[in-house]
């Protein structure tokens, strides 16, 4: 292994333990003991995902409460914007315009993590401890712009941190930033599962199918994941003659799971809003409805499943674009064999790109739902959820191909300095 290598993994290990290290600072004036409280008994709703999805910095207050999840919504809405306003999606194609489009999602992250921060401060007027005592120890004025100043703070810091992974480190910054919140509280399950096993309340064997569970998944996902149709290409002999020095890529690579992990969480954080919204009502006929729609209901996983499909199909005709890829090739003298350039192109792709999705749909349907079957058949509860191992999995492929590519650059880098 390069030494430029072994400095780019140092480089990101040394900026993740600075994010572990924000995840216990604190947002000044809280007392922490009433929100912990809250969030044990919220485990299972909203918060309970996106505590999660924190490294628990949200369980403590800490000043990267709302982690990168800002940054995040305002690329997904500027994604969703660039699909639908053809002048923005120009910009994002163009180099000066990219510099643009990135200042904008950096002023639109700002402003949602003001808003949300400012939101978290107000809902934690009302907040109170078993004993009585209050979330905040100050008066709310003073709180309430210390708590958005030093929310918004963390949040930029972590875009920066993720920035400067993604620059000077291996692999994407925000998606390790992610994996790094997930990874941290593998320990803590581990060690509830064996006081579970050490007081008898959870049978060893369990324990084991368990495992076997988990690692059958995990090898389920990387073959998914890594599975993908080549549609094959070809040149004319112009261009194969003008490139012959170049490399001249022959197929066109379409994922089996085009859409990635973002079905899965926008169907959880749609489906268990109104769970969280309506968890303080005491009205008898909207507790049974928050029953009805409980994260552990038949019901509430069937729109899960439902719901992942529909995503599925919705964010990959938005990250997948046919007519683009049909008109590039023809620029470039390419052409599927058997299939007309132009148009019919366009919807030959469309067409394998659509079976491939429904399959991909089904797949991730299958994951977002795998956590809730172990809890219904095995009577314990899985903290390893569907959502989290499909981040954690193409996190890591995507972290060690990025680790291979470094490899393979450095060895063309000897050979050429050596005259191969």
């Amino acid at each position: 292994m390069n030494k430029a290598l072994v400095n780019k993994i140092l480089i990101t290990l040394g900026f993740l333990f600075a994010y572990r290290i924000l995840a216990y600072v604190p947002v000044p004036g809280v007392n922490i003991d009433v929100v912990k409280e809250f969030f044990d008994s919220n485990a299972n709703n909203a918060l309970g995902m996106f505590n999660m999805f924190s490294g628990n910095a949200v369980r403590r207050l800490s000043i990267i409460s709302l982690g990168i999840m800002p940054y995040i919504t305002a690329s997904i809405i500027m994604e969703l914007l660039a699909a639908t306003f053809p002048n923005l999606g120009k910009m994002k194609k163009e180099r000066d315009g990219m510099i643009k489009y990135m200042q904008i999602i950096r002023y639109s992250t700002v402003v949602i993590t003001l808003i949300q921060a400012i939101g978290v401060s107000i809902g934690l007027q009302s907040l109170t401890g078993r004993g009585g005592e209050s979330a905040i120890m100050i008066d709310m004025p003073t709180f309430i712009a210390v708590s958005s100043v030093s929310m918004l703070t963390g949040t930029m810091l972590l875009m920066w941190i993720g920035e400067q992974i993604t620059q000077r480190g291996i692999g994407n910054g925000i998606s390790l930033i992610i994996f790094a919140g997930i990874v941290s509280g593998i320990p803590r399950a581990i060690g509830g599962t064996i006081n579970l096993v050490n007081t008898g309340e959870l049978n060893f064997l369990v324990v084991i199918a368990i495992l076997l569970i988990i690692f059958a998944t995990v090898g389920f996902i990387i073959y998914v994941e890594l599975g993908e149709r080549r549609i094959p290409i070809s040149y004319s002999r112009k261009v194969m003659m003008q490139n012959q020095n170049k490399r001249v890529m022959n197929y066109i690579p379409i994922k089996v799971n085009l859409s990635g992990v973002i079905p899965p969480i926008f169907a959880s954080a749609i489906l268990m809003f109104p769970t969280t919204i309506l968890q303080a009502s005491t009205n008898p006929i909207i507790q049974s409805i928050r029953d009805f729609l409980s994260p552990n209901s038949y019901f509430f996983n069937f729109l899960t499943f439902i719901f992942v499909i529909f995503f599925s199909y919705f964010y990959a005709s938005i990250v997948f674009n046919a007519k683009d890829i049909a008109e590039n090739l023809k620029k470039q003298g390419g052409f599927i064999p058997g299939v007309r350039p132009g148009e019919a192109t366009a919807n030959f792709l469309n067409e394998v790109a659509s079976r491939l999705t429904l399959w991909g749909s089904l797949y991730l349907g299958v994951i977002s739902t795998l956590p809730w079957v172990l809890v219904k058949t095995m009577g314990v509860p899985f903290y390893f959820g569907g959502t989290a191992v499909l981040i954690v999995v193409q996190v890591a492929l995507d972290t060690m191909r990025k680790i291979e590519a470094q490899i393979y650059m450095s060895k063309y880098e000897t050979l050429n300095a050596v005259g191969l």
